[in-house]
């Protein structure tokens, strides 16, 4: 745009010397003049011809550095896509160690409760107490018949 720019000036600025050498007569514009204006002419082609080749070569580096650009964002989300997988890795592993930490402490309990249980029984059952009160329900239960069939649906008739 600027070569076009600056053409069209010097073509302007010769037709302007071309008026002023007209006015000087028909004499005016010699040879010497015609040559110069050949001259300048290939000046001018020369200079549009290196001005396009740098703005070709301007082009090709933008291009270039356009596609290193492009390159840099592929790998910033290829950064950002392997973050987000380990984000999840590091998620799941959580989950899994509070679950595990859950069913841990539910079986825990589950295990001392039915300790606890049988420990009891046992100690009832040393001292006799509870085989006795069953012999003495049942001993009743020959008189009561309400009684009897508590026990037989307990199951201990």
């Amino acid at each position: 745009m600027y070569c076009r720019f600056l053409t069209i000036i010097v073509l302007l600025s010769i037709m302007g010397l071309s008026d002023l050498a007209w006015s000087a007569g028909p004499s005016g514009f010699t040879q010497a003049d015609r040559e110069r204006l050949v001259r300048l002419e290939a000046i001018l082609e020369t200079f549009m011809k290196a001005t396009d080749k740098r703005f070709e070569d301007l082009r090709q580096d933008m291009n270039k550095r356009f596609e290193q650009v492009d390159k840099r964002f592929e790998q910033v989300d290829k950064r950002f896509e392997q973050m987000m997988n380990f984000m999840w890795i590091l998620a799941s592993i959580f989950a899994a160690m509070t679950v595990a930490n859950i069913g841990f402490a539910y079986w825990d309990r589950r295990t001392i409760i039915r300790k606890a249980v049988g420990e009891s029984v046992a100690r009832i059952e040393r001292k006799g107490s509870l085989a006795q009160l069953i012999n003495a329900l049942q001993d009743r239960a020959k008189d009561d018949p309400k009684l009897a069939s508590i026990l037989k649906n307990y199951g201990f008739l």
